[in-house]
């Protein structure tokens, strides 16, 4: 038999318990923001991104060398539709995340880094190794026509294209602190209505870009595959407004290793590079209870 009163009485009293909750010295009914622990938060945003120099090897049937210091840059899409068109909001770089707060403090999440990872084209980079028909590309010649040493070689597009542009997907776990600092900018703020916070945090996870591949006069590859393993720290500005909204910007630095880069359908047609990145973020997101 359902009592309908009574079952809204006890709602009353479960809501009220999280909601009207009292600091025992003083009385007065705690801020929905006092406290953290047991609620969930998810974000979305995008990034960009910078690299650091990397070694690459390209190996397979016939050929096995290595590019030197090759640079890449990222390939950002600036402020468009596309980060909140559901049909199209995987294509920019965007980073997703959701995540609990076992405590006031600390939190753990899982989430997505979405980056694009764009080697420079038509540059001169030292190598080593061997690759069959040497010169036939044009990839001796500098772009003002001149010879290259022996040990050099341009990176033309018919000679190579490589790309983590479907992307370069980090997909990791992270544990990260959160520290309430609106106290110290004014006494007076009421954080319900707005609050500031600190983050930091470490993260480790793998690899599975979809790397985009051109490699001599072979098939363009492009399929997602396993190919290696990531850490990374950050430190951000959390903003939340209303008790449930945020803006968040975030720095964060790590470490990629891929040894097993698919290059084309061969599957004997391998790369491995390793690098550091250094990625900027803002999202938008929500925190609540269950």
């Amino acid at each position: 038999m359902k009592h309908p009163f009574l079952m809204a009485v006890l709602t009353f009293c479960v809501f009220s318990q999280y909601t009207f909750a009292q600091d025992a010295t003083t009385g007065i009914p705690e801020k929905y923001t006092a406290h953290n622990k047991g609620k969930f938060y998810i974000f979305w945003g995008g990034n960009r991104e910078s690299f650091s120099k990397s070694d690459i090897r390209f190996h397979g049937d016939g050929y096995d060398f290595t590019l030197y210091d090759v640079t890449a840059l990222d390939k950002p899409k600036g402020w468009h539709v596309d980060y909140v068109n559901p049909s199209r909001m995987t294509i920019p770089q965007t980073n997703v995340r959701i995540g609990y707060f076992i405590n006031d403090h600390y939190n753990i999440s899982v989430g997505l880094d979405h980056m694009k990872y764009v080697m420079d084209q038509d540059i001169v980079v030292n190598y080593a190794g061997k690759y069959l028909n040497r010169g036939i590309y044009g990839e001796n010649i500098a772009a003002d026509g001149s010879s290259l040493n022996n040990n050099q070689v341009r990176l033309t597009d018919d000679f190579l294209t490589f790309e983590h542009t479907d992307g370069l997907n980090y997909v990791n776990t992270e544990i990260s602190r959160f520290d309430d600092v609106t106290k110290y900018i004014s006494k007076t703020i009421n954080t319900d209505k707005f609050q500031i916070n600190v983050t930091v945090g470490a993260g480790a996870g793998v690899l599975i870009p979809k790397t985009n591949t051109k490699l001599f006069h072979k098939e363009r590859y492009d399929e997602f595959h396993l190919a290696g393993y990531g850490a990374s720290a950050k430190v951000g500005l959390n903003f939340t407004f209303f008790k449930h909204f945020f803006i968040q910007a975030e720095l964060k630095e790590g470490y990629i290793n891929m040894p097993d880069i698919r290059t084309s359908y061969d599957p004997n047609d391998r790369a491995n590079q390793d690098f550091w990145f250094f990625q900027r973020i803002i999202a938008f997101g929500g925190i609540f209870k269950i």
